[in-house]
């Protein structure tokens, strides 16, 4: 079933807040903080492009407008060879909270190896509701989202590694090679060969070759910030900021690789991996995504934030900064539990313990998984003991899958020793899920607000009322204005105080 275009009629609901003005004067101008948040398809060409295509804009009788790529295909649409679709970000920002989080991880290959069922189950609504929603709010089927990221993950590898397609077909996570080949020509009318000799990829390899990928951002984007966030908190034997990249170990089975993030050309970052499988792929780019909000919509959060006097100041001194989040749900709680009431260089500092005895233990020089946890002798390693029952406690729980960080709720995070609620909000704010996580009992927070003195925990949240959903991506300016210029953040919440 072919799905409505974007227009001005009432049955156009899949993208409320873009009209189809709105889309169409972005891709005139080429703008490209609307890149993902819609899809122009050019219905004399059967392509469809994102809104920077540097094409020769079609004339708009010929337009139809898309929420997302997945609608796009199921409308019977090919990508644009010249401005890639598949690199487009992601435009989470334009649905539900709770549906964007869903969306996320289906993002990172939760429905390749689940099913719906399971998804709605966790998400505590029906099926048909789930399938409801993917219609509503993308235009397309929960099966063509799935195929759509699939095939364009396919497209990407094949444009931009020499993979073998063979390697391709499995790491975009098709079954097999037939599967793949079936799906790629009825969706794009050619063999996956032909696109590779299109775009000469280069020699083709098979193995763990280093592989560089281009991850496009909507701009403004402070890449200047984010390394200084990284290289503070940079894990010892873990990771590391060198130069102007953030480089890590990254485990996948038995194989340790490591990966490389820098600023690439234009809007785009740099990915380099080394010796990783290509199945390891699609999981890494998810992760890499997530850990440096790549796409984040930073035009309407610092259009809702600005609202705020004193966020906007902040936004007109340091504009693009981001909300640096973790590697996994594991390691940012872990984070969360050694860095209570603790610097930041005292926490990485024991986080490097961990690692170091990790691998003197278990040959592994990685932090240790729950059930490692459970078996490391901690004395010694510079935390009281109240703080080691907290970790040791969080690994008997996720070691016999008593909680799941993917699905815990505040309640069972609380019914845990140790962990609070000033714990459960930024391990929720730095796991990159949840855009209005906000620990209001945070010290720095505190000052921030308060002109450098405490402010008390109820007119925080007073005060951080109306930033609601974008409450995280607040604290992270207060913090990052807090490391750069306290002085002038102080001036600022006095003078508006005044």
């Amino acid at each position: 079933m072919h799905l409505a275009p974007i227009d001005d009629t009432p049955q156009d609901q899949h993208i409320p807040r873009l009209s189809r003005e709105q889309c169409h004067v972005a891709r005139l101008a080429r703008d490209a903080r609307f890149d993902g948040r819609f899809f122009t398809g050019v219905l004399s060409t059967g392509i469809y492009c994102r809104p920077i295509c540097p094409a020769r804009p079609p004339h708009e009788h010929n337009v139809r407008y898309f929420p997302s790529a997945a609608a796009a295909e199921q409308h019977g649409l090919r990508p644009c060879l010249r401005c890639r679709p598949e690199l487009a970000p992601a435009a989470h920002g334009d649905l539900p909270p709770a549906f964007a989080r869903l969306l996320a991880r289906i993002d990172g290959g939760e429905l390749a190896a689940g099913s719906l069922a399971t998804l709605a189950q966790q998400a505590g609504i029906s099926e048909r509701t789930l399938r409801r929603q993917f219609e509503q709010h993308l235009g397309a089927s929960p099966k063509q989202v799935e195929l759509t990221r699939r095939l364009l993950l396919a497209k990407r590898l094949l444009t931009d590694t020499p993979l073998a397609i063979t390697d391709i077909a499995f790491a975009a996570g098709f079954t097999s090679i037939r599967r793949f080949n079936d799906a790629w020509r009825r969706a794009y009318g050619l063999a996956p060969r032909v696109l590779r000799q299109r775009e000469g990829a280069g020699e083709v390899i098979a193995g763990r070759a280093a592989l560089t990928l281009q991850l496009p951002y909507r701009p403004p984007y402070d890449v200047a910030a984010m390394l200084a966030f990284y290289r503070l908190r940079a894990i010892p034997g873990l990771e590391r900021v060198e130069g102007n990249g953030y480089e890590r170990h990254y485990r996948v089975g038995d194989q340790v690789g490591w990966v490389r993030i820098e600023q690439g050309k234009g809007h785009r970052l740099t990915l380099t991996v080394h010796d990783l499988p290509p199945a390891a792929l699609p999981d890494l780019l998810y992760r890499v995504r997530r850990m440096w909000d790549l796409d984040a919509d930073m035009q309407r959060i610092g259009e809702h934030l600005g609202h705020d006097p004193l966020l906007a100041r902040v936004q007109s001194h340091w504009p693009g900064v981001r909300l640096p989040a973790g590697w996994d749900e594991y390691e940012v709680m872990l984070r969360a539990i050694v860095g209570q009431q603790v610097s930041v260089k005292g926490a990485i500092t024991i986080l490097g313990r961990l690692v170091a005895r990790t691998e003197a233990q278990f040959g592994m020089a990685q932090l240790p998984t729950p059930t490692q946890l459970g078996e490391l002798d901690l004395a010694g390693i510079g935390m009281p003991s109240s703080r080691i029952r907290t970790l040791q406690g969080l690994a008997a729980a996720l070691a016999s899958g008593a909680i799941s960080l993917a699905t815990a709720s505040d309640e069972q995070l609380l019914a845990l020793p140790g962990i609070g609620p000033w714990t459960i909000a930024y391990w929720r704010l730095r796991c990159g899920h949840d855009p209005d996580a906000f620990p209001a009992t945070d010290l720095v927070l505190q000052k921030a607000l308060g002109g450098g003195s405490k402010l008390p925990v109820p007119a925080v949240l007073a005060q951080s009322a109306p930033w609601q959903p974008w409450r995280g991506y607040a604290a992270s300016w207060l913090w990052h204005a807090m490391s750069e210029r306290p002085e002038l953040l102080h001036e600022l919440t006095s003078s508006l105080g005044a």
